[in-house]
């Protein structure tokens, strides 16, 4: 049986065809090709922004953790061998959430979760009871918070603020007597 071709007569050689396929791509396919490339980074690249702005609230609230346990402090010195403990890993917290290589960048607002809640109009409250109340509410809305975000950190994010919010989870525990 003898090959037979259905190219019509004087019809476009496949050379060619492959030649303007390749010609068209590069034309027009090109930027559906490069487009699908630079979606897959801008992907990396909005995934990377979000951890970065996550990372930036987990510092943030650890800062403004840590100032009202520097008020707390500061309004009842008898607490204070009682709270530098809790205080110190506050502070180790705020410096794990720091960018890598940064040494002190500058301290990002605090979220309303974590600066709500430091007494009646953000003073520390007179009795010591209440002060520690007040602090172990903080740890547990910014353990809260930790937690909530676990779920859209990426892997390494996730175990720091996982290890975080048990930490703050314990603070609390601490802070109330176990009440």
């Amino acid at each position: 049986m003898p090959l037979t071709t259905t190219r019509a007569q004087g019809g476009p050689r496949r050379r060619r065809v492959l030649a303007q396929g390749a010609a068209a791509l590069l034309a027009g396919g090109a930027s559906a090709l490069l487009t699908g490339c630079s979606s897959e980074a801008t992907g990396a690249d909005e995934n990377a922004s979000a951890a970065r702005r996550l990372r930036e609230r987990a510092r943030a609230d650890s800062a403004a953790l840590l100032e009202q346990y520097d008020a707390v402090i500061a309004a009842h010195a008898a607490l204070a061998d009682r709270l530098r403990p809790l205080r110190d890993e506050v502070a180790r917290h705020a410096e794990a959430f720091a960018p890598r290589g940064a040494s002190a960048p500058p301290p990002v607002s605090p979220s309303p979760a974590s600066s709500a809640g430091a007494g009646s109009g953000g003073g520390t409250p007179l009795d010591e009871k209440s002060a520690l109340a007040t602090l172990a509410d903080a740890e547990r809305r910014a353990a809260d918070t930790r937690t909530a975000a676990l779920g859209t950190a990426p892997p390494e994010l996730a175990r720091l603020l996982a290890s975080v919010a048990a930490a703050g989870a314990a603070h609390a525990y601490l802070l109330t007597g176990g009440d």
